[in-house]
């Protein structure tokens, strides 16, 4: 399964990729300019928290055992069977944000003027995720999460021996400033 990884590294808190979360995803017209002069205006599914100078887009994990889920009085929200995607089915949501209390990430919105529950479903209506592709720093990656694991467990294993002073290649490092 493919997820959206945040380089948190790269985020510099532009808010891009919520522009273009909001104009795909919630605009009529689909372009900026249609999508301002729009009533109600167009929400985004992803945010972009920060602090301390570190900022980073949050969007829906699409949980294996997801809360959201079961919190559902209306069963508007399920999980795609092609593709293991939560989705929200915005025919049945009745706006009562029971989901949005459930998520353990804070990542399902409400939209109080369309009465309606927002989460990122990845643009699973398109070739590829608006916000990815918006990102003008790269920020955001989709990738496979048996890769990203092994990435984060090699990462990991580099900073442990970078900690106990053994370089990845297995030299022992000195510290000179001792």
């Amino acid at each position: 399964m493919d997820v959206i990884a945040v380089h948190v590294d790269r985020c510099v808190g532009c808010k891009t990729c919520e522009l273009a979360c909001a104009v795909e995803r919630g605009s009529e017209g689909k372009t900026l300019l249609s999508a301002v002069r729009e009533a109600p205006q167009p929400q985004t599914r992803v945010r972009v928290e920060g602090a301390g100078g570190v900022s980073f887009a949050i969007q829906c994990r699409h949980c294996a055992d997801a809360p959201c889920l079961d919190a559902c009085l209306t069963g508007a929200l399920a999980r795609d069977a092609a593709t293991g995607l939560v989705r929200v089915n915005d025919d049945r949501c009745i706006g009562c944000w029971t989901c949005v209390m459930f998520c353990p990430y804070g990542v399902i919105f409400p939209w109080p003027e369309r009465k309606l529950a927002l989460k990122c479903d990845r643009c699973m209506h398109m070739e590829s995720s608006a916000c990815v592709d918006s990102c003008p720093t790269s920020a955001l990656e989709i990738v496979n999460v048996d890769k990203l694991a092994d990435a984060m467990a090699e990462k990991r294993r580099s900073a442990a021996m970078a900690a106990s002073g053994i370089a990845a290649d297995g030299a022992v490092l000195l510290d000179l400033a001792k």
